[in-house]
């Protein structure tokens, strides 16, 4: 059902329609309706199937948008917010879901790009977080292991980046909150 609703779809099934009724009208000389269906039916109809050839659906959202809408809400959560609506997102004339921010890291094949199937979103002690299941195709898991430390500070401040192989081809990529190693000891009052 997803598909159908994709803009390309839409348009595609809008354009083919006018076109349609457009030929119809044509054929029983009702010359305001052709005129109109044809004209604007088909550039319509090219519209929508060259959206169609180019489209990227969204990644599965695995958690609904109801839950830890308090926690994806907070300010702290924006830069997690946001990537969240990118990859559950329609997009165009890219190959996969987050390109830009996989050739910046390095971790792009062009051949065969990783492609993201799934997001969730979790709940970090009180913190924001998101797991992003990659199918990693040509981009080795050492390679993502490698960059692992980059990934955190990459995606937004204050987030650290967690790498887990599910398959020899999938992994989970976690996306979260980072929490402090030490915590300052407080200093000596004098009395």
């Amino acid at each position: 059902m997803e598909a159908l609703t994709s803009p390309g779809s839409l348009l595609t099934i809008l354009g083919a329609a006018l076109t349609v009724i457009g030929s119809i009208a044509y054929a029983t000389d009702s010359p305001n309706i052709s005129l109109a269906g044809v004209f604007y039916g088909v550039p319509v109809l090219l519209g929508g199937l060259a959206l169609k050839s180019s489209e990227l659906p969204p990644a599965t959202r695995l958690t609904p948008a109801s839950e830890l809408r308090e926690l994806r809400e907070r300010p702290e959560s924006e830069p997690l917010r946001k990537l969240l609506k990118d990859v559950t997102r329609w997009r165009y004339g890219q190959k996969a879901h987050l390109e830009s921010s996989l050739e910046a890291l390095k971790l792009w094949n062009d051949d065969q790009p990783p492609e993201l199937v799934s997001v969730a979103e979790q709940d970090c002690d009180g913190g924001y977080g998101l797991v992003l299941h990659f199918r990693c195709h040509g981009v080795p898991p050492e390679r993502w292991q490698a960059k692992q430390e980059r990934l955190g500070r990459f995606f937004g401040p204050g987030l650290r980046a967690e790498l887990r192989a599910i398959s020899e081809s999938d992994l989970e990529l976690s996306l979260l909150p980072a929490t402090d190693v030490a915590e300052p000891t407080p200093t000596p009052t004098v009395s």
